[in-house]
């Protein structure tokens, strides 16, 4: 794996941490949960070879610190940062950007608020769970899961939170139940202790768990209420790839990207594993990726 350069971007209210590598038109990838973008290290050197591929830590991971650690998070602002990172890479000309899971929703915003400085959106399993039939349930499990944290604390939080994603009947998603969704695969499961891992994946797991509070406390309250402009997207649809994992059918992450994609008339691009596929499958996932960047 080819070492990035990285950088430190003053924006408002927060510093964030910022990677880059290889040269061509910008790809900028924006992560999910609690990876940052060493979510992406499968993908991005073999991307690398097209485009200057940029990802980041979204604000508030720690990396990517708050100035005011108690400031409310939103996905417009998470969005703004999005556009301040295309301002510095990419000033002049309209970028790809990528983003799964709550980064898709951040990268949905971005088409719909900054359509100017966006060529193509791939967005793989958006939970903008707001979009269903069947949204009042899913305002129910988040109750349940902030109910949950404030009682019992973050892990049996996170374990209601897996559990709500799943299809009925069906056995736990392709992340440990008991770490919340975009967790990477090398994060600690249960008692495991990241001492057991590599030293890069054992710093990356200490990360995932010191910002899983976060996440699950912050994050997904307020972006998973998000309601996109559904009138807005259908209209630019051309420039949008909706996406989902070929394994996680019937799954809550991916029955958002499959309503609007047959709400639009659009294809809904099935990539290799579930919603984590992205860990799971990385060579397979990059592939998948580079074909629907350049269609």
């Amino acid at each position: 794996m080819t070492s990035p350069t990285t950088g430190r971007l003053r924006v408002d209210g927060a510093t964030l941490h910022y990677e880059v590598r290889g040269t061509g038109p910008l790809l900028l990838l924006i992560p999910g949960g609690t990876g940052g973008a060493a979510a992406y290290d499968g993908v991005a050197d073999d991307l690398a070879t097209d485009y200057t591929v940029a990802s980041y830590d979204p604000r508030g991971l720690t990396r990517s610190p708050l100035d005011d650690p108690e400031a409310e998070q939103s996905v417009a602002r998470h969005a703004d940062d999005a556009v301040r990172l295309l301002d510095l890479l990419s000033p002049g000309a309209p970028a790809r950007v990528a983003g799964c899971s709550s980064g898709a929703i951040v990268a949905l915003h971005l088409l719909t608020a900054h359509p100017e400085r966006v060529e193509r959106v791939v967005a793989h399993e958006p939970p903008v769970v707001e979009v269903l039939p069947d949204a009042a349930e899913h305002r129910a499990l988040l109750a349940r899961v902030g109910d949950t944290f404030r009682r019992e604390g973050l892990m049996p939080a996170a374990a209601v939170f897996a559990a709500g994603l799943r299809r009925p009947g069906a056995g736990p998603v392709d992340a440990p139940v008991d770490a919340p969704v975009d967790a990477p695969a090398d994060a600690p499961a249960g008692s495991r202790a990241a001492t057991e891992l590599p030293p890069q994946a054992a710093a990356r797991a200490e990360r995932t768990m010191a910002d899983m509070s976060y996440f699950l406390g912050r994050i997904v309250p307020s972006f998973m209420a998000y309601t996109p402009d559904v009138a807005r997207l259908e209209a630019l649809s051309d420039r949008l790839v909706l996406a989902a994992g070929a394994d996680s059918r019937g799954e809550l992450p991916y029955r958002p990207a499959a309503f609007l994609a047959e709400r639009f008339g659009t294809e809904l691009v099935h990539f290799p594993g579930g919603h984590t596929g992205l860990t799971t499958h990385p060579a397979e996932f990059g592939k998948t990726l580079r074909a629907v960047l350049s269609a």
